[in-house]
């Protein structure tokens, strides 16, 4: 069944949701906040400030909110962390009562230490609240390649609607009620790749590269338990499969920040060089601040934000987590 879908955020993410959307029949409206993006997808059919060589097909841009949230039933926002709060915010008003809301942002608020779904809550509270999440490059997706992500909700029947809306020939989605569990997973995963490009960046081999991701995931897993997740859920789509693809995939803007520090690059001059957001950056602090609040220790994510700070070169971090104590792999630390 054809429904009118709005999706907030024009990056490459929001791009390709909405072309993905279109594709299976539904009428799709793609807001942006830059007038001359908007400018530019109306004219030339593609967005090639973000998802260059991907036709618009069945999707009309617009820079009005209230336009594109017109008689939408699903609205998805897509657009950075830092800004999620603010478009919610102004899109409230507009929202359609029976509207579900769906998150596929990946990252934590820096000042509040919440997650997008809580920040959903406490901004449009009253409709259903639905996380995407799981290993999907956005330009995979666009381009109609076989991707299999999670829509993860308290409310069983707002999952179930926004799966059975996106799902199509190259979109599968699997639901959990497991809401914070899929949310960590999707924000930390970004860390631990700033981290794996580190160690391709340096040379340090394909060893090191496997060591950081079983133990990058084991990090991911203390830190979203002590927030109330299922340790099962980190082993699926939303976590282990989102964190290997971030990890290795040549598409991945964190890994990509990670590689350029690791070849000596400073980080302003990398992060000024980016059209698109690395949400590791800012997650890293989130991160380790939700540890502090936890007494849950994060030694990897500790070396990213010491990296990331300047405290230290990223091989005098993988020296630190190499010269760590002893222990046994499962002791909890």
């Amino acid at each position: 069944m054809s429904e009118r879908i709005a999706i907030l955020g024009a990056g490459s993410w929001g791009t390709a949701l909405s072309v993905h959307c279109a594709r299976v029949g539904h009428d799709v409206c793609l807001w942006a906040r830059d007038p001359a993006l908007v400018d530019a997808m109306a004219s030339r059919g593609e967005n090639e400030w973000y998802l260059e060589g991907v036709g618009l097909d069945g999707v009309t841009a617009t820079g009005d909110l209230a336009v594109a949230l017109d008689g939408a039933s699903i609205v998805i926002v897509a657009v950075p962390s830092h800004g999620f709060r603010d478009v919610l915010r102004r899109a409230a008003p507009a929202l359609e009562p029976s509207a579900i809301v769906v998150s596929a942002t990946k990252g934590l608020e820096i000042a509040s230490l919440d997650r997008m779904s809580q920040v959903t809550a406490e901004v449009v509270g009253g409709h259903g609240i639905v996380v995407l999440s799981g290993p999907s490059f956005a330009k995979e997706v666009a381009r109609g390649l076989p991707t299999a992500i999670v829509a993860a909700s308290s409310n069983a029947a707002a999952a179930v609607r926004v799966q059975d809306s996106l799902k199509g020939p190259t979109l599968r989605l699997y639901v959990t009620d497991d809401v914070a569990g899929v949310e960590f997973g999707g924000a930390l995963k970004n860390v631990i790749a700033i981290a794996a490009g580190v160690v391709e960046g340096l040379g340090l081999g394909h060893n090191a590269l496997a060591a950081l991701i079983t133990r990058g995931l084991v990090e991911i897993s203390r830190l979203a338990c002590a927030e109330g997740a299922c340790r099962d859920t980190l082993a699926g789509l939303s976590g282990l499969g989102d964190l290997v693809l971030t990890c290795t995939g040549d598409l991945s803007r964190n890994r990509r920040v990670g590689i350029e520090l690791g070849r000596g690059r400073a980080l302003d001059d990398i992060l000024s060089n980016m059209r698109m957001v690395a949400e590791g950056v800012r997650t890293t602090r989130a991160a380790l601040a939700l540890g502090d609040k936890h007494s849950v220790e994060l030694p990897i994510a500790a070396q990213v934000g010491a990296v990331l700070d300047g405290q230290v070169t990223p091989r005098e971090a993988v020296e630190a987590l190499m010269l760590r104590r002893q222990r046994a792999e499962t002791d909890g630390a």
